[in-house]
């Protein structure tokens, strides 16, 4: 804080002329860039390389500070899916095993009921799994795996290989939880950016020819 006192003095000492309020702005800019936000550890610059301890992150929730508060994850669909996923699993009725279920192309249902949705009245048919990182946040998201390796022919209802099913990927930026870098600060994480591809859906595509 001495630095910042000694600039206000010398931006007052040249007041007088209008340059001095281009001084007196500088100075203001240096003492606000001094301060640290309220619960920041000592000695961990700002705003990179913020550490946080495991008070700060209640409720497996992550921090506002990296990225603002306006950032919703909650508006990808990857995440509004979880819930629903995760909800299919507790329903009462004979239970399902949790681990990863092979991949079975189903028939094509002609006449598709009012509630069906959009993956299981394709012809590229997927389904979704939930896949879960403990160093990521949103630590669930909602994968989806295509369920044929061709494609479902309308005429016979069949799996064709005429055509192939691939997935189709969305970017969607993420929170790596890392380390605190800072000797500092031991025992605290910090949040890096980081994009990944989420498969969200499959399609039909023709198939590489070989030449």
């Amino acid at each position: 804080m001495a630095t910042c006192v000694h600039a206000l003095v010398v931006s007052l000492r040249v007041l007088v002329a209008w340059p001095g309020a281009l001084a007196l702005l500088g100075a203001l800019t240096l003492c606000l860039g001094l301060r640290r936000p309220p619960g920041s550890p000592p000695g961990l610059p700002h705003p990179h390389g913020h550490c946080y301890s495991a008070a700060d992150l209640r409720d497996g929730q992550a921090p506002a500070h990296p990225l603002g508060r306006h950032l919703r994850w909650d508006h990808h669909v990857p995440v509004q899916l979880v819930p629903q996923l995760e909800g299919l699993q507790e329903a009462p009725g004979p239970r399902r095993p949790r681990r990863h279920r092979p991949r079975t192309c189903p028939a094509l249902q002609l006449r598709a009921g009012p509630r069906s949705e959009h993956n299981e009245r394709s012809i590229s048919p997927w389904r979704y799994r939930i896949d879960e990182d403990e160093n990521r946040y949103p630590r669930k998201l909602a994968f989806a795996e295509c369920l044929c390796s061709g494609c479902v022919d309308v005429k016979t209802g069949r799996e064709t290989t005429s055509l192939n099913s691939v997935a189709i990927h969305q970017t969607m930026m993420v929170l790596r939880r890392k380390p605190c870098p800072h000797p500092a600060g031991r025992g605290l994480v910090t949040f890096e950016v980081d994009y990944i591809r989420v498969p969200v859906g499959c399609t039909c595509v023709l198939p590489r020819t070989g030449r």
